[in-house]
């Protein structure tokens, strides 16, 4: 009895324990087009010429598209042959909102050339009435198609009382 006592409470610990792992996500809603026009609203900016970036700082909203996305920060990378913006780097407490989706994360990089998004710190996606978290996500932009590693732990709401 005593066995199976102690079987019982480790299965139990073991189940109610996020387990380092992987999942993928499919986002059907989540799309955009990179040759789009890139809008950002923010309190404050700051441009530095010689580094070919710029810094949008308080309550920043940027928009490409159907993307929306928030932070407290955003830095704007250029590629310094043709001045297109190649990567925006967001912190300060980012959250990313489709029709059908909504992401959070402490930090996140929305690499224009690859067409990806990569989500890092506590990432919190909900969609519907079911979560998922994890330590990083990663989005293709072009499928939907994403990708959640570390400590991701998953809950289903399947509808019903």
């Amino acid at each position: 009895m005593t066995l199976l006592k102690s079987a019982l409470l480790t299965a139990a610990l073991l189940l109610a324990t996020p387990i380092a792992a992987q999942t993928n996500v499919n986002l059907g809603g989540i799309s955009a087009d990179p040759s789009a026009p890139v809008e950002i609203t923010a309190d404050n900016l700051t441009v530095d010429q010689d580094s070919g970036t710029a810094v949008f700082e308080g309550n920043v909203v940027l928009g490409q598209g159907e993307l929306r996305l928030s932070a407290g920060r955003v830095q704007v990378v250029y590629d310094g042959t043709a001045g297109q913006i190649s990567r925006l780097n967001a912190s300060g407490g980012v959250t990313f909102v489709t029709d059908t989706e909504a992401a959070e994360a402490a930090s996140a990089e929305y690499n224009l050339d690859a067409g990806t998004l990569t989500m890092t710190g506590d990432v919190l996606l909900t969609q519907g009435a079911s979560a998922i978290s994890a330590d990083t996500m990663r989005i293709n932009l072009t499928t939907g198609a994403a990708q959640m590693d570390g400590r991701v732990r998953t809950i289903l709401n399947q509808g019903g009382n």
